[in-house]
């Protein structure tokens, strides 16, 4: 991963457009949801977690897909996977996050996070999940204040 860094700053010196495009951009997209989401065994984008933002070509963004709790199924041996994809459930995947699980419990502020870089152009991203086993009715829980996020931020030129 190549990484091309701004310069030294210096009294006196002329600050160049150049040396501006090497600055992060920050926040590029953000996509909150309180409304929780019951797992199923086919791999489906949650509630409210899709995103679209223009990239531009040669620099990184960093993704944070966050979920506040996650139930996991009343069952030995399974496991719940959050996943980022491109487009849609059937899309890339940009990262993926997995939590196994020997019975039912609650985990607590699970997140996938990626640093890619993408062509020019629109891009969607969108939040997936899946659960191995129905078990125990598992699901994503967002209660109130703490919501579901989805964020794309533009960290620098590569």
């Amino acid at each position: 991963m190549a990484v091309n860094p701004n310069t030294d700053f210096s009294t006196g010196a002329v600050l160049t457009a150049a040396q501006q495009n090497r600055f992060p951009r920050g926040v590029m997209a953000l996509a909150t949801s309180s409304t929780s989401y019951v797992l199923t065994t086919t791999l489906t984008a949650t509630t409210g977690m899709s995103v679209t933002f223009t990239a531009v070509a040669n620099r990184y963004y960093k993704i944070t897909y966050y979920e506040p709790q996650a139930q996991t199924p009343a069952a030995a041996a399974t496991y719940t996977e959050l996943d980022l994809r491109l487009t849609n459930a059937a899309g890339a995947s940009q990262g993926t996050s997995l939590i196994f699980t020997p019975s039912a419990l609650i985990q607590t502020g699970v997140t996938v996070v990626a640093i890619k870089t993408f062509s020019a152009g629109s891009v969607t991203l969108v939040g997936c999940a899946l659960t191995s086993s129905t078990t125990g009715a598992p699901s994503l829980i967002r209660p109130a204040p703490r919501a579901a996020i989805l964020l794309v931020e533009d960290i620098g030129p590569s």
